[in-house]
């Protein structure tokens, strides 16, 4: 009995426990609903494709379970996760390790989507806080994963666990912290709170309020810089399928007969496009590419494999032996984002920054453009069997470290350049004048008897000048010796710049009147002038009758 009553109040506490949970959480249910429905949405989008290729297929391998275990492992892939194939010739399976990009877009996306959409509260309150939209977002995706992952390890195509295990919980968290951050208005916090986890000599260099200044400029600097050589790239690609046109149509009709199979190669053919424009990069930078193990395909020398299978895309690649100057032009991708990533570090870099400082922004900005074309490189390329085929596509470490040395051989000269050309303007032409200061040093010189002596010429509107001493006049304060808005700050310069108003320019202090021995002026005010005047007046005027004891005005 004391047994039974022991179990059930071990039951009834586990009551108040949940509801506690409920409560310090709210929305962890919806968050793992919209994870799960985020990775759901793509599972299923990758099935439908598959599906409609299969059916439209002449001549089908296999059945709708085969089709949808390689639905299955394709979206595993589009992740970042390794695949193996089973079924070879030869027995051994072959990894499959090229990441298409443009099938990455789609779970970023919807990682992205559902955690900025749970955590976002413009129009009503949000259904979960930060951390709770992140962790469910993350649980219910990964959970959906798991459950692909054992399904497709079951077909032709099977998940390396490995990769799967630290390929896609990476992305998906990453996807859903920057939609968490979104949600909340990108905040800068959010970026220190991150950085604090970095060594104390890296953290005293991105934090603060300056460093964060010249972090995010050289961000944004980087941001074009890598949209140019990515952009560059894709330019260089085209070119080169419209140069070897003949042979890309070639492989095309040659890889099936079937409308549905050339659709089919079609769309694998765009997704792996961007993969393409990244090889491209490697290839105007420098490094090139590998097509299997010993075969380097660069603007300097080209040495493709001799057996190539035959896709569209590989078509493209330069024939084997020594390169032309239509190769080496390859190098414009390269110069013209070295160019763009100076101009706008030039335009950002502020007056008060020195060479140095100019000279840091290009070498960070490289440092950031040189990790972001290594990710993709690692992401674009990797093994595609065994022995010859297990190095396919550029190498990542070679790639960035090419992308920095053009990005710091061109930026850094334009960079310099730009700023101080914007410095020059930004002062702009200087009106030389003489300031108040001078000119007023140079009109009035008081001695200890308080007598004022002039120097040199006043305004005065004639030519005389004074030459000996004059009356002391009483002492007047100057409300521009007070004042120094309208002068400059040193007073013996007399040949500042001219930045105030003209309106408010000070007049000189011109000396006392005093008598002057050598002129004799004739007044206005003598006898005769004023005889004339009272005649006028007796003349116009009434006679009035003169009172006892005055006199006329005459008199």
């Amino acid at each position: 009995m004391a047994g039974v009553i022991q179990m059930t109040a071990r039951r009834t506490s586990l009551s108040p426990l949940l509801t506690r949970l409920r409560d310090r959480t709210p929305g962890l249910a919806a968050s793992l609903l919209g994870g799960a429905v985020a990775a759901g949405l793509g599972l299923g989008s990758f099935a439908v494709l598959v599906m409609v290729l299969w059916i439209s297929s002449p001549y089908p391998d296999s059945g709708p379970g085969g089709a949808l275990h390689v639905a299955a492992a394709l979206w595993l892939l589009a992740h970042g996760a390794e695949l193996i194939r089973t079924d070879t010739l030869s027995g051994v399976p072959a990894p499959v390790g090229v990441t298409p990009l443009l099938l990455l877009a789609l779970p970023l996306w919807l990682a992205h989507r559902a955690a900025r959409d749970l955590a976002c509260g413009d129009e009503e309150p949000p259904q979960a806080s930060g951390r709770t939209a992140w962790a469910g977002v993350v649980l219910g995706y990964l959970a959906v994963a798991a459950a692909a992952a054992l399904y497709a390890s079951g077909g032709a195509l099977r998940p390396s666990w490995t990769e799967t295990c630290v390929c896609l919980p990476a992305v998906v968290m990453g996807a859903a912290g920057v939609g968490v951050w979104t949600a909340y208005g990108r905040p800068a916090e959010a970026v220190d709170a991150v950085l604090v986890l970095l060594p104390a000599g890296v953290r005293r260099l991105v934090l603060g309020a300056e460093a964060r200044a010249r972090l995010s400029a050289a961000a944004r600097a980087a941001g074009a810089g890598v949209a140019v050589l990515t952009g560059g790239g894709a330019v260089l690609l085209g070119v080169s399928l419209v140069a070897h046109g003949t042979a890309t149509r070639g492989s095309f009709l040659q890889l099936t007969e079937g409308w549905s199979g050339r659709f089919a190669v079609l769309l694998l053919c765009l997704t792996l496009v961007p993969n393409a424009a990244v090889w491209a990069v490697g290839y105007a930078t420098g490094p090139g590419f590998v097509l299997g193990a010993g075969h380097v395909v660069g603007p300097l020398s080209s040495d493709p494999a001799p057996l190539l299978p035959p896709f569209p895309l590989l078509a493209a690649v330069p024939g084997a032996g020594a390169t032309g100057p239509a190769h080496w032009a390859a190098g414009a991708v390269p110069l013209l984002a070295g160019a763009v990533v100076g101009g706008f570090v030039g335009r950002a870099a502020g007056p008060e920054w020195t060479r140095g400082r100019t000279a840091g922004a290009v070498v960070r900005t490289a440092l950031l453009c040189a990790a972001a074309l290594a990710v993709l490189t690692a992401l674009s390329g990797g093994p595609l069997g065994v022995g010859a085929l297990s190095r396919f596509g550029p190498v990542w470490w070679q790639v960035g470290a090419a992308v920095m040395g053009w990005i710091v051989a061109v930026g850094l000269p334009v960079a310099l350049a730009v700023h101080a050309w914007r410095g020059r303007s930004r002062s702009g032409p200087r009106n030389w004048a003489p300031s108040v200061r001078g000119r007023l040093s140079r009109r009035k010189q008081t001695d200890g008897a308080g007598t004022t002596t002039t120097t040199g010429p006043t305004e005065a509107t004639g030519p005389t000048e004074a030459t000996g001493p004059t009356e002391a006049s009483p002492p007047q304060d100057d409300p521009y010796e007070q004042d120094d808005t309208y002068a400059p700050q040193d007073p013996d310069d007399i040949y500042a710049p001219q930045d105030q108003d003209d309106t408010y320019e000070p007049y000189g202090f011109l000396p006392a009147p005093g008598p002057d021995p050598g002129l004799t002026p004739t007044p206005w005010y003598d006898e005769a002038s004023r005889e004339s005047r009272w005649a006028a007046l007796r003349e116009a005027a009434v006679p009035l009758e003169e009172s006892p004891g005055k006199s006329s005005p005459t008199d």
